[in-house]
């Protein structure tokens, strides 16, 4: 939205006279920044927003980006003539939110904003190195937050979760609710101590019910509850007094239940189908590559299908590398799963596995292989 204020505002002093004896700002060098911001704060890419990120990756893979953007790419290890709309919510967006997690989100403002390589450099770095505590930070919450759940039985457990560890940092709660969501299938709320007596919560929640009017319902039926609370339809953020978190836990369990049915807490993934033996082909990997960006309300393709597990090795402490063959065992294929839950991966005795996936390219010394970047797995 504030670019076209931008826009608009040069068009009126254009009109007014003002570039008569000066140069008109060019608009279009901020398009790189319109990409990232649009990508990392899930903006909906229809048909006019795509056009806009499209021009903003343009722009950086022609190395016109602003110092910082490059920087950022650069310490993280990506070729910024090769970034997709991925990398900015993925590499680029986590390093520069690190900065206002864990710290003071002036320091991803300032690198976005200087014009000296160096500085920009010496931030990256700074920002890298705090994505990397953040990330040590977040396991440790979800052992914690996993272990306050391991011996309750799935038909006991909340339809809506509320955890609270006295211990957790108030920046990652967001993430762990997401992480939490994503593993159990119910709207999710996170607390961590806020000081003063007040603890501050981070939600995430699921196809088909509202976080935020759901706080709103709960707020009126317990108007003493909730000091403030805030967000949208999918997150939302609230305040509380820490003596009333057990009476909103059970609250906001109940007004999940209200709204959603067991049927409505289980994983569901929409793919596109399976892919024949023949599509397993560079061709089709880079076509899809280059037919982004993808992103919200635009999501990259998703297929799905059954595969003899090959190899199986754990990459990065949580990243499981696999090599897969295709069910008829004529194609052999790299895979690679992020994320992965320890306790299942890497398991020896399983030799087939149900895959959702999307087919990508992957570049190791100037060669070019397709690989399946995979979105879940299990066991066949």
């Amino acid at each position: 939205m504030i670019f076209y204020v931008l826009m608009a505002l040069r068009a009126r002093l254009r009109d007014l006279g003002w570039y008569a004896t000066k140069p008109q700002p060019n608009i279009g060098e901020l398009l790189d920044l319109v990409a990232l911001g649009s990508v990392a704060d899930v903006v909906p890419l229809d048909a006019n927003n795509r056009i806009l990120v499209h021009q903003g990756l343009e722009r950086i893979r022609a190395g016109r980006a602003r110092p910082g953007v490059k920087a950022i790419l650069e310490v993280a290890k990506r070729d910024h003539a090769r970034i997709t709309s991925t990398d900015l919510g993925f590499i680029v967006g986590p390093r520069l939110n690190a900065a206002g997690r864990l710290d003071d989100m002036s320091l991803g403002i300032e690198c976005l904003l200087t014009d000296s390589q160096a500085l920009a450099r010496e931030m990256a770095v700074q920002l890298d190195g705090m994505n990397q505590d953040r990330k040590s930070i977040e396991q440790g919450m979800q052992r914690e937050a996993l272990a306050q759940l391991k011996d309750l039985p799935v038909e006991s457990m909340p339809f809506g979760l509320c955890l609270f560890d006295p211990e957790w940092h108030q920046g990652v709660i967001g993430i762990l609710a997401s992480r939490m969501k994503e593993r159990y299938f119910r709207p999710t709320i996170a607390f961590a101590d806020a000081g003063d007596g007040l603890l501050k919560g981070s939600g995430r929640s699921v196809q088909g019910f509202h976080i935020r009017d759901a706080l709103s319902v709960v707020a009126a039926q317990h108007p003493t509850l909730i000091s403030k609370y805030g967000g949208h339809a999918m997150a939302a953020g609230l305040t509380l007094p820490q003596e009333n978190f057990a009476l909103f836990a059970e609250a906001f369990d109940a007004e999940v239940r209200r709204q959603l049915r067991e049927e409505d807490l289980t994983g569901r993934l929409l793919t596109d189908g399976t892919l024949a033996v023949e599509e397993f082909h560079l061709e089709l990997a880079r076509a899809l590559r280059h037919a982004g960006p993808w992103g919200q309300h635009f999501p990259e393709p998703l297929f799905h299908g059954v595969f003899q597990l090959v190899e199986q090795r754990v990459v990065g402490e949580r990243h499981l590398k696999v090599v897969l063959k295709s069910e008829c065992g004529s194609v052999k294929l790299d895979g690679i799963a992020f994320g992965i839950d320890r306790d299942i991966w890497p398991n020896p005795t399983i030799q087939w596995v149900e895959l959702a996936y999307k087919l990508d390219v992957n570049e190791f010394r100037g060669n070019e292989t397709v690989q399946l970047m995979i979105a879940h797995i299990e066991p066949r």
